[in-house]
């Protein structure tokens, strides 16, 4: 469940971080709320309807229940996010941003509340299947600390992050948002997972260590002849009837290897000595260090290939034809593009990537077991016994893990050829190897992709699609017309361009440069066609009368000049060369064309 879990709250914090607050809400905060209870209510009945079917059965169909109504969370939260626009009656709680985390983690606290509803209803399925009495108040916090440990490192990361923004010290600020500032954060994050976060787990999980006796002094006997230290303890996972067992921390010293109490009282010396290896196997090879530098590499893989994604998709006619059919405003679109991609990699990175090595590290640490005890046999007995003791079926396969079954015919087939211990060590080593390969190539090829190349060209497009959205918004605004009837003219779109503007004239008549504006167009179009000197004219006194400036008058007297009327124009260009000197040049050789034009229309 906890590889599970971990996948849904990956999914919740991304939905929620990469949410932007909107500016107003779809629906008043009373319909929001109602909604939002009746969600709540539905949720309620349904989960409700599903532990119905699990009193007095195996666990197996009590997980299944819980797996479903927790996707079901996941997929309501989003509707909460998107739907009923969460963040935007979370957003005052970030301080004008100064601390996001705490806006993140009431975000997280909703969707724990979410999966309250789930444990409460679950409650007395679970009293059923594991013969334990909770009061409803005490079963969901015991849930909650069970599932805590997974985004205590996201929240402790953004809470440092966060308060080191506010120090008033700019140099500081500086190495923060530079590379360097990735490089301490990450650091405290090792330092967080390697010295406080096993200590604080093991508080949350309820884990008491092991109390000396026979016991004790055999798996402290095996862990010395290993090499191998850390704090030995029972581990209560769903009252201890579970059988599994796990090692946690880096540091020795804050190491734990946890047993549930089932699984000692079901397995023989060997047997047990079997699952230790295996545990310790994790530690020999060094997979704890690596899920970090899994998790770095989800980071920095993330951060790089989001890079170019703008320009891809700017550069791209499928953005455009998309912004089309979903009538939308193309930086949400944007917004939404480069979301959707990221949880989309978050989710293939994890199911596949991820979990192709969490899987061959699983496969390792049995293979240890050869080096431990010379024989994989004891924990050959150990998987038969669990398999058919937790009524799991034998060939199951899940993402995280090899299946029981798959995980015994390996065993038994190294034992018959010990040569493949070594070969999927290599395998694993070569697989390393080439991902920490993959992504030196990316860290170094990608800052010098020239990314705003990809999009050349498409800037056009992309104003036009904004002011488009902006039309759509705000109809009754002229200035959006205008400005798309200049980029229009701009781009010698001249035909667009008339029609934008006379648009916008019919809204604002009374605007002096959108008159000059369409008055010059109508005289100096380059398709002749689109040229009519008559209303240019009739545009061009409108403008001048309601603003007086140089190159307003010069509209003008291109205006007369277009009619035949040349000793008009003349006089009003000699009016914008003193209403306006510093461009008297161009006035001038204005008053040259007209004078010699109409020199030769006299001749």
């Amino acid at each position: 469940m906890i590889y599970a879990n971990l996948l849904y709250f990956l999914v919740v914090i991304f939905i929620f971080s990469t949410n932007t607050p909107v500016k107003e809400p779809s629906l008043s905060s009373w319909q929001a709320l109602s909604f939002a209870v009746l969600l709540c209510f539905l949720y309620s009945r349904i989960a409700r309807a599903f532990y119905g079917r699990c009193k007095n059965t195996a666990s197996q169909l009590y997980f299944t229940a819980e797996k479903k109504l927790s996707l079901l969370a996941v997929v309501l939260f989003i509707v909460f996010v998107y739907g009923l626009d969460l963040k935007y009656y979370l957003h005052p709680l970030s301080l004008e941003d100064r601390l996001p985390v705490l806006e993140n983690f009431t975000g997280l606290a909703i969707f724990f509340f979410l999966l309250s509803i789930m444990w409460a209803k679950g409650r007395e399925a679970y009293q059923a299947v594991f013969h334990r009495r909770y009061s409803t108040g005490s079963f969901i916090v015991s849930n909650i600390k069970a599932n805590l440990p997974i985004v205590l490192p996201y929240l402790v990361l953004s809470a440092f992050f966060d308060l080191l923004t506010l120090l008033p010290w700019p140099g500081f600020q500086t190495v923060l948002t530079s590379s360097w500032g990735d490089l301490l954060l990450f650091a405290v994050f090792v330092c967080f997972l390697a010295l406080f976060f096993p200590p604080l787990v093991r508080w949350l999980w309820g884990c008491k260590p092991m109390p000396a006796g026979p016991l004790r002094t055999h798996i402290e006997t095996f862990c010395r002849s290993q090499g191998f230290s850390s704090e030995i303890l029972y581990w209560p996972l769903f009252e201890g009837q579970v059988l599994t067992a796990a090692v946690m921390g880096i540091v020795p010293r804050f190491r734990y290897l946890m047993l549930t109490p089932a699984l000692v009282a079901t397995l023989d010396a060997r047997e047990l000595d079997s699952v230790l290896a295996h545990e310790i196997g994790h530690v020999k090879k060094l997979h704890l260090v690596l899920y970090i530098l899994l998790f770095l590499g989800f980071s920095l893989l993330a951060g790089k290939l989001v890079e170019p994604l703008p320009y891809l998709l700017l550069g791209s006619d499928f953005f455009y034809r998309l912004l089309d059919v979903l009538q939308i405003g193309p930086d949400t679109l944007l917004a939404a593009c480069g979301g959707v991609f990221l949880l989309a990699f978050m989710l293939i990175y994890f199911r596949f990537i991820f979990g192709y090595f969490i899987r061959n590290f699983e496969r390792q640490a049995d293979l240890y077991v050869f080096s431990a005890q010379g024989t994989g046999r004891p924990l050959v007995r150990s998987f038969e016994k669990i398999a058919e003791l937790s009524g799991n079926n034998r060939d199951e396969k899940n993402w995280h893990h090899f299946g029981i079954g798959e995980r015994i015919d390996f065993l038994e087939r190294c034992e018959q050829d010990r040569s493949l211990v070594k070969r999927h060590n290599r395998k694993v080593t070569a697989s390393l190897a080439g991902y920490f390969l993959v992504i030196a190539v990316l860290m170094f090829a990608m800052p010098r992709l020239d990314v705003e190349s990809m999009a050349a060209g498409y800037e056009t497009r992309y104003a036009q699609a904004v002011l488009q959205q902006k039309l759509k918004d705000e109809p009754e605004n002229s200035l959006w017309l205008q400005l798309l009837g200049d980029l229009m003219q701009k781009e010698a779109m001249e035909k667009k361009a008339i029609e934008a503007y006379g648009r916008a004239l019919a809204i604002n008549p009374m605007n002096a440069e959108l008159n000059n504006n369409l008055a010059w167009l109508l005289l100096t179009a380059k398709d002749k066609s689109l040229r009519d000197p008559v209303r240019a004219l009739t545009l061009a006194r409108t403008a001048v009368l309601l603003k007086e400036k140089g190159f307003i008058l010069d509209t003008l007297a291109s205006a007369y000049f277009a009619n035949g009327l040349a000793e008009e124009a003349m006089a009003v260009e000699l009016k914008a060369i003193r209403l306006d000197p510093e461009n008297a040049a161009y006035y001038r050789r204005q008053l040259e064309k007209f004078s010699e034009q109409a020199g030769k229309k006299t001749e």
